[in-house]
Order: structure tokens, then C-alpha cells, then sequence
């Protein structure tokens, strides 16, 4: 059996969920409530910054967090509002909205171009130690 190729995983999953730009993944926060969660890796966000207001939750246990039986579960994921995934160049973000839709959350997209993008787009950045010590507990 042959190895599924993660670009053609990325294009199905982007066929199936909200693939957002980072003005409208702004708007969304500002006007919506929507919380945009990072999903890059610590050392990502300590090199590279983050967005001011974001959520870190790490890829490898964004699952844990959302699943209401989990011993990981963090209670944010079961509010009202939609939650906008957020990784370096958008897919990692994009399989995690398709996986968390099948898991059955509805207000699930994603920033198509990732944390790239938003610096690209000149949307406002803070260094990690800045967004560490914003961020809300």
C-alpha cells in the first residue's frame, strides 16, 4: 500500500472546511469573539512571535484538549464561539480543523496561509515574550 501523499491529505481537508484569511481570522476576533489558536510547536512561537490575543495549543495535543472524556480536556474548547487554527503555513492548521469537525465541532476554520501570511499581510505580531506575558490564564 502506498504512502498517502500530505498534500493530497491537505486539499481534501481544505475541500471540507473554512479556509480563512488572516484579515478575515482578525475580523472574526474582533467582531465574532473568535479565538485564534496556535497550534505551532513552543520553540516556533519563541523563534518566530505570535499573535497578539492567540491561544497556544500544541498540535500533538489539540485532540486531548477538545475531547470532553479526556484526562487533558481544557473547558475553552467547549465554549459558544468559533475557534480559527492557526499554523506556520497553514497545513497542520488545515488537517486539525478537518480532524476536530469529524470529532464534531462546528465553529472550526483555519488561516489558509498561516502564521506566514499573517506576517506577509503585515497583521500585528508580538515576540513570545511579549504575547507570554499578554496572553490570558
Amino acid at each position: 500500500m502506498a504512502i498517502a501523499s500530505v498534500k493530497e491529505m491537505v486539499e481534501a481537508a481544505k475541500a471540507e472546511i473554512d479556509n480563512i484569511s488572516p484579515e478575515e481570522a482578525s475580523r472574526r476576533a474582533v467582531d465574532e469573539g473568535a479565538l485564534i489558536v496556535d497550534i505551532r510547536d513552543v520553540r516556533e512561537l519563541q523563534r518566530d512571535g505570535a499573535i497578539p490575543g492567540a491561544m497556544h495549543a500544541p498540535r500533538g495535543m489539540l485532540e486531548f484538549w477538545v475531547s470532553p472524556d479526556s484526562p487533558y480536556t481544557n473547558e475553552i474548547f467547549g465554549e459558544d464561539r468559533e475557534f480559527v487554527l492557526c499554523c506556520a503555513g497553514g497545513m497542520r492548521s488545515a488537517l486539525s480543523a478537518k480532524t476536530l469537525k469529524d470529532m464534531g465541532m462546528e465553529k472550526i476554520s483555519h488561516i489558509e496561509t498561516g502564521f506566514g501570511g499573517w506576517q506577509a499581510d503585515d497583521m500585528p505580531t508580538e515576540s513570545y515574550e511579549e504575547w507570554k506575558a499578554n496572553r490570558v490564564r
